[in-house]
């Protein structure tokens, strides 16, 4: 059995767009001079990578982050890698890849692409074996999945509370908002910060867990002061402070606070985390597969952090990154993104694939009888230009 097709596919959203009051915190918003903060990283494509053996059986990849950019990485450099290969062989396909754009990848788009191969490669394995990826990984660690509730975009108070309350009903125990208020807005705009804290746990009482996002929108100084005031509020975790190389500080800031301190969205590799394991920067990492190296380098970081006392979280819910939740110890939770309007972006995957798992009473089960990664793409996609 060897691969014959690789076939990387760009689908644009060309429907509607909503943002309202969808307005957080992203590292542009320490500069001047800024109308609109979050415009880099809002996106309205996303990668699909479908690779086909000569025997006829299909895998199926993703990956969010700069889509146009995968593509064009996975078309020029990593197609030529795979093509006449066995796909059972993820383990030297992962090294072969990597190693072969290690001059000029190493993170960010490039891993991406690798990622989204290997996570059609073990769809293949999973089709071939009659098996769920997550069971290739190890099988069933728990026998459910919880979830906490990431959303809670909205700085309006009111809106804020409404939509709170009303997750809290639905059965998540735990959910997660974002910093609506710049570094620029100093004091000022920690305090607003606080008080959308604030209204949250007043809101959802002691019993459900509440995190805070932050999307590397402050520095040090910033980060020190604001975890203090968060103190009282008893957080489950507070996200990506920092840029991501500022491994440093978010080392010093453990020092100063009680509230774990979680990150790795932006991180690549069992080599990067590594690194945040040896200067004790982070209580949780939140990697996520179709971005820091597929399943292939999952397994090796869930074991990293394991053994190190490391909580692993993984960044967006989606098929991907719940079998890596499922197959490890490490993982005690999978984030959840409802289905709603498209407003920021990773919101596409419910509109592109079938088979999504859906939270019920706020939580989440994968079929032991589904073989691979369990998705499909719809036939049809609405609002949606797709090139090839």
């Amino acid at each position: 059995m060897k691969i014959k097709t690789v076939n990387a596919k760009l689908y644009q959203w060309t429907g509607p767009v909503t943002t309202g009051d969808t307005i957080f915190a992203t590292p542009v918003s320490l500069l001047p001079f800024q109308k609109d903060s979050q415009a880099a990283y809002r996106f309205f494509s996303w990668l699909v990578l479908e690779i086909v053996t000569d025997d006829g059986h299909i895998g199926i990849g993703n990956a969010g982050l700069c889509p146009d950019i995968t593509k064009a990485i996975i078309d020029s450099k990593l197609k030529s890698l795979l093509i006449g290969e066995n796909p059972l062989n993820t383990e030297y396909l992962y090294e072969k890849m990597y190693r072969s754009t290690v001059a000029f990848g190493r993170k960010g788009a490039v891993l991406a692409a690798i990622s989204a191969v290997d996570i059609a490669l073990w769809d293949i394995k999973g089709h071939i074996m009659k098996q769920p990826v997550f069971m290739l990984m190890g099988g069933r660690t728990k026998e459910q999945i919880d979830t906490y509730y990431s959303r809670l975009y909205t700085r309006d108070l009111d809106s804020l509370q409404k939509e709170a309350a009303h997750y809290k009903a639905e059965g998540f125990t735990g959910m997660k908002l974002r910093c609506g208020y710049p570094l620029t807005e100093g004091t000022a705009g920690m305090r607003k910060n606080v008080e959308m804290v604030r209204v949250v746990r007043e809101t959802v009482g002691d019993d459900v867990d509440i995190m805070l996002e932050a999307y590397m929108g402050f520095d040090f100084a910033y980060a020190r002061r604001l975890l203090r005031e968060l103190e009282p509020y008893n957080l489950r975790w507070v996200e990506e402070l920092l840029l991501p190389d500022e491994i440093h500080n978010f080392a010093k800031l453990k020092q100063y606070t009680e509230i774990p301190l979680s990150g790795g969205e932006h991180e690549y590799t069992r080599f990067g985390f590594y690194d945040l394991i040896k200067a004790d920067a982070l209580d949780i990492f939140q990697f996520d597969t179709n971005r820091v190296g597929g399943f292939t380098e999952a397994q090796k970081i869930c074991t990293l952090a394991y053994q190190n006392g490391i909580e692993i979280i993984p960044h967006g819910g989606q098929m991907h990154n719940l079998h890596v939740v499922m197959s490890s110890f490490a993982s005690p939770m999978a984030e959840y993104f409802p289905k709603t309007g498209i407003e920021v972006g990773n919101e596409m995957f419910w509109y592109i694939f079938d088979g999504e798992a859906i939270a019920n009473d706020g939580k989440l089960q994968l079929d032991d009888h589904l073989p691979g990664v369990g998705l499909t793409l719809k036939p049809h996609p609405e609002h949606f230009t797709i090139i090839e």
